[in-house]
């Protein structure tokens, strides 16, 4: 019997990092959205996007602008940090790179926490913000924000998540977002409020 059921549309994911990867597949799916997701790890020719946008939606629509025109594709793309509110918003859209290596989550939580090592938990308080945004090969674009409120732990908890996740309390709970299951996580997190809120412009641009 022929299969007569239209193809799922296809979106480039454009990150390398598997864990986002994975997320976001379980974000948009959650959200209704069929689609067939690849990360950008299956273009491993098309080099790294440099975000040098001074905002999370700046840094979003440029990977998933130069993603879309390199693959032909429509593509999703995030940018997304802590913002610590005794740092003026830090490490905000430098989060990944704070301690000096991109991705290097360790020496990033370290330095953080040494940083703030002297302030009391009625001051340690900060969120997660995330730009989600999509990105078509004709240039058409959608962006939403998405925010997750919390406290910073003084030593990491939870071994899932990752980047900040061990020391972010969200408002509410008792646990960190490194201790969530990941459909608790995806629930409240700045990541998932974003894409959810994004998923109806996908389909509406995907049709």
């Amino acid at each position: 019997m022929t299969d007569t059921s239209p193809a799922k549309p296809r979106l480039v994911l454009a990150t390398r990092n598997a864990h986002k990867v994975t997320e976001l597949r379980a974000i948009l799916g959650a959200a209704g959205l069929n689609a067939d997701l690849t990360g950008a790890d299956a273009y491993p020719d098309i080099p790294d996007v440099r975000e040098t946008g001074v905002t999370f939606a700046e840094n979003a629509l440029l990977k998933a602008h130069t993603l879309a025109r390199e693959t032909g594709l429509p593509a999703v793309a995030d940018d997304s940090g802590l913002c610590v509110d005794v740092l003026g918003g830090a490490p905000g859209i430098f989060s990944a790179r704070w301690a000096g290596r991109h991705g290097d989550d360790k020496a990033n939580l370290d330095l953080l926490l040494a940083q703030l090592a002297d302030i009391d938990d009625a001051h340690r308080g900060a969120h997660f913000a995330c730009a989600a945004a999509l990105a078509l090969p004709d240039g058409t674009e959608r962006v939403v924000e998405g925010r997750l409120r919390g406290t910073l732990r003084h030593t990491p908890v939870g071994a899932g998540g990752f980047g900040y996740d061990p020391i972010l309390q969200p408002d509410g709970e008792t646990r960190t977002c490194a201790e969530l299951a990941p459909e608790e996580k995806n629930a409240i997190s700045h990541r998932g409020r974003a894409f959810r809120a994004l998923a109806p412009a996908i389909r509406e641009l995907l049709g």
